[in-house]
């Protein structure tokens, strides 16, 4: 299938403000891209790239004063198919894990193992472990959390997320993978474009998503806890140990968002050509606005 997907962000800035972009696709979803993705500036303001030691396609930048603003819109090819259920992906022994994973087994900003660890071991701790015993974490906390826009604030952390019962998928995604390292299963935090394909439309205005990833079975599985249903279309644009890792936007100094649109959504004709596609890329839509911290 062929998912176009792309943004327009801006920001007020009272002075030149250093910023790193991860407004990318990750770089193993590079082939599978249909038309280019490259970030667009209204000012022109000059972008280096390079790659953090997560592996994620980054961009450098001085925001000049005033508004900037990053826009891009393009289409990528996708397998079309939900995420893989693999009810027998055994957990691994900590000492047979690949050297890469550790790192994931750690705390982290937003996800307190240290906090977490008793209240993890006395409700899953006699869980088979492998995939029932992510499952499991899985449907607890999509179960304790209730989403909502309204609740979203970027300093909340697992913990605090656990107690207040509310977030958005970043919060539910670190809950879920501060409960999988108290228990020895590595846990990495994943953000990009998921849109409503395969399931009903929802009326809020699209949005970058949050979900994780657990190695399982000798490689890495997608789970998301905030939808806890296999679903359609992921692109990931960044990943780490946290939120603070896969930050669409960093600034190093004042930047009040002034504009955010995401676009995501599934293109039905399947022969769709270049012509086709330019015409996509500039053609009017009714996308809607919503300004705030993502989902």
């Amino acid at each position: 299938m062929l998912i176009r997907a792309g943004y327009e962000i801006a920001f007020d800035c009272p002075a030149p403000t250093p910023m790193i972009l991860m407004l990318s696709v990750r770089p193993e979803r590079l082939h599978d891209l249909v038309t280019p993705q490259a970030i667009e500036t209204a000012s022109g303001v000059p972008l280096r790239a390079y790659r953090d030691g997560f592996g994620n396609a980054c961009h450098r930048l001085i925001a000049p004063q005033g508004r900037v603003s990053f826009s891009a819109d393009f289409l990528i090819k996708d397998s079309g198919l939900p995420d893989e259920f693999a009810p027998l992906a055994i957990q691994h022994p900590v000492d047979e894990l690949p050297d890469d994973t550790l790192v994931y087994l750690l705390g982290s900003r937003y996800c307190e193992t240290d906090a977490l660890g008793d209240l993890a071991w006395s409700l899953f701790g006699q869980v088979q472990p492998g995939w029932p015993r992510v499952q499991t974490i899985v449907d607890y906390v999509h179960d304790r959390l209730s989403f909502g826009y309204e609740n979203a604030r970027a300093t909340r952390t697992a913990q605090e997320a656990h107690a207040e019962r509310v977030g958005v998928c970043r919060d539910f995604a670190h809950l879920a993978i501060a409960l999988c390292r108290c228990l020895n299963i590595p846990a990495r935090y994943c953000t990009g474009y998921l849109g409503d394909i395969g399931v009903p439309a929802l009326p809020a205005p699209m949005d970058f998503s949050a979900w994780f990833e657990v190695f399982l079975g000798g490689r890495w599985r997608t789970f998301d806890a905030r939808h806890n249903h296999p679903r359609i279309g992921r692109i990931p644009m960044a990943r780490g140990r946290d939120a603070t890792d896969a930050a669409i936007t960093t600034a190093f100094g004042r930047a009040d968002l002034a504009t955010f649109k995401v676009i995501t959504e599934e293109v039905v004709e399947a022969d769709q050509s270049e012509a086709d596609a330019s015409r996509w890329r500039s053609g009017p839509r009714h996308e809607q606005q919503r300004t705030g911290v993502a989902g």
